[in-house]
């Protein structure tokens, strides 16, 4: 394939993982928020807590979207590993998330409705930026290629070469 062949097609496959992480990401944030609000208008539990539930609700979800519908093509071997390196880098985003909300909140006093909504969609953002590079580095990792594998096992198919001596030179 050629050079501009090659990186048109991995940048569409780029947008097409953005898009998928970014249908998933929308819907695990009217999850979030919905939960937020629900969990705040109906319960006593003080902000930050109820947004700590809500993100919780909302990694679940995002966790059974991002492997049966964005990553589905990747690597399954190792689920173990996979759920373990998602719920630590979930865990980084959740406190990248709240520690927006905790500071407007706790640190600035604004927490009204409108402000909290507005600081947890904040936070939300800021913390899916390190979400989608963790989970598509380190979680979903891809397969090879089927080029790359190819290559490898024809040159390993390959006999091995003579080594060219050199004769030392004469003065």
């Amino acid at each position: 394939m050629s050079e501009p062949g090659a990186l048109r097609t991995r940048l569409n496959g780029l947008f097409r993982e953005v898009a998928k992480f970014g249908v998933v990401g929308g819907l695990g944030v009217l999850v979030n928020l919905g939960v937020f609000n629900l969990v705040r208008g109906t319960t006593d539990i003080p902000m930050v807590r109820a947004s700590l539930i809500a993100t919780v609700v909302a990694i679940v979800f995002n966790y059974v979207g991002f492997r049966y519908f964005t990553y589905r093509d990747r690597d399954k071997s190792g689920r173990t590993k996979e759920m373990s390196l998602f719920l630590l880098f979930s865990v980084v985003g959740m406190v990248i998330e709240n520690g927006v909300l905790y500071a407007a909140t706790y640190g600035f006093g604004w927490d009204g409705p409108l402000a909290s909504n507005f600081f947890k969609f904040f936070g939300i953002g800021i913390g899916t930026l390190f979400r989608f590079w963790s989970y598509r580095s380190w979680v979903f990792r891809t397969l090879p290629a089927k080029e790359a594998v190819q290559a490898a096992e024809s040159f390993l198919e390959q006999p091995p070469r003579q080594a060219v001596r050199r004769q030392p030179d004469r003065v």
